[in-house]
C-alpha cells in the first residue's frame, strides 16, 4: 500500500507544493503582468459558458430548426449543434484569446505531451479507480435515464459512432478550456489554488445530470486539474474523459430496447 499513499501524495500535498514552487517562479521572471492574464481568463471563462448556456443548447437550435418527422437524423444534427458550439466555446475562442494576449503561446497552455510519459502509471491508475464506480453507476435508474445522451445510438453502428466522435471532440476541446486555458492562465496568480477555481464552474456544467456524476466532477476536476499541471499536458485527461465517456455510453446502450421498438429511454 506505499506505492498508493506516495501516489495520493503527489497528487494531493507533494504535488500542489511543487506547483506552487514553479508559480512562484514564474511570478519573479513574469512580473505583475500575470494580473491581466488572470482578469482575462476568468472574464474569457464566463463569456464562454454564457454563450454556451444561451445560445450553445440544443434548445436553441430546436428553435431555429424545429423537428421534422422526414428527417430521421434531425436528432443527430441537434447534437452537431451542441458540439459546434463545445468545440467553438472551449477551444477556438480560448485560442484566439490567448493569440492576442502579448508574450503568451498556445504551446505552454498544455497543448503537448509535456511529461505524459513519466505519469502514464498514474492515469492508468486513476482509469482503474473510475471503472468499478461506473459499472455500479451503470445498474442505477438514473443512470439508464440519461445516457446516451443521443438516444438514437441504439439505432446502429452508424449512429453510435458517429455520436461518440462528436462526444469525443467536445470532451478534448473540454480538456483544453478548463485544464489547459483555465490552470495555465491562472496558475501564476493562484498557484496549486487554480484547481480549485476551475473546479467550481467545471461542477456547475454537470449540473442536470445524476447528483452522483456532479459530485465525482469535483473529485475528477481535482485529480486531472493536479495531473495536468504536474505533467503538462491535457492529453492524459482527455483519454480519461473519452474513454469513460464511451464505457458509460455502451453499458447504456446494452440497456436499451431494440431498434426496432424506439430510441433510448434518455432524458437529454
Amino acid at each position: 500500500m506505499r506505492w498508493l499513499a506516495k501516489a495520493l501524495r503527489w497528487l494531493t500535498t507533494d504535488g500542489w507544493r511543487a506547483i506552487d514552487r514553479e508559480a512562484a517562479a514564474q511570478r519573479a521572471r513574469h512580473g505583475d503582468g500575470y494580473r491581466w492574464l488572470t482578469a482575462v481568463v476568468l472574464l474569457t471563462a464566463v463569456i464562454v459558458l454564457t454563450l454556451q448556456e444561451y445560445l450553445g443548447s440544443r434548445i436553441v437550435f430546436h428553435d431555429l430548426s424545429p423537428p421534422d418527422d422526414d428527417d430521421e437524423h434531425w436528432l443527430l444534427k441537434s447534437y452537431v449543434w451542441w458540439t459546434a458550439w463545445r468545440v467553438g466555446g472551449y477551444a477556438l475562442i480560448p485560442l484566439l484569446v490567448i493569440l492576442a494576449l502579448r508574450g503568451e503561446r498556445i504551446r505552454d497552455y498544455y497543448v503537448g505531451f509535456g511529461a505524459l510519459a513519466q505519469h502514464w502509471k498514474i492515469y492508468a491508475g486513476v482509469l482503474l479507480l473510475i471503472l468499478p464506480l461506473v459499472l455500479y453507476a451503470s445498474t442505477l435508474d438514473e443512470f439508464t435515464e440519461t445516457y446516451p445522451f443521443y438516444a438514437h445510438a441504439n439505432r446502429s453502428p452508424l449512429d453510435f459512432w458517429t455520436w461518440q466522435v462528436l462526444y469525443a471532440l467536445q470532451f478534448i476541446a473540454l480538456e483544453f478550456f478548463f485544464r489547459g486555458f483555465m490552470l495555465r492562465g491562472l496558475e501564476r496568480s493562484f498557484g496549486s489554488a487554480a484547481i480549485f477555481v476551475m473546479v467550481i464552474p467545471y461542477t456547475m456544467i454537470h449540473f442536470g445530470k445524476p447528483m452522483l456524476e456532479s459530485f465525482g466532477a469535483v473529485i475528477a476536476g481535482v485529480a486531472l486539474g493536479t495531473l495536468a499541471m504536474r505533467s503538462r499536458s491535457i492529453w492524459g485527461g482527455a483519454f480519461l474523459h473519452v474513454a469513460v465517456a464511451f464505457l458509460m455510453d455502451w453499458l447504456a446502450v446494452q440497456q436499451c430496447p431494440d431498434p426496432s421498438e424506439g430510441p433510448c429511454p434518455t432524458g437529454f
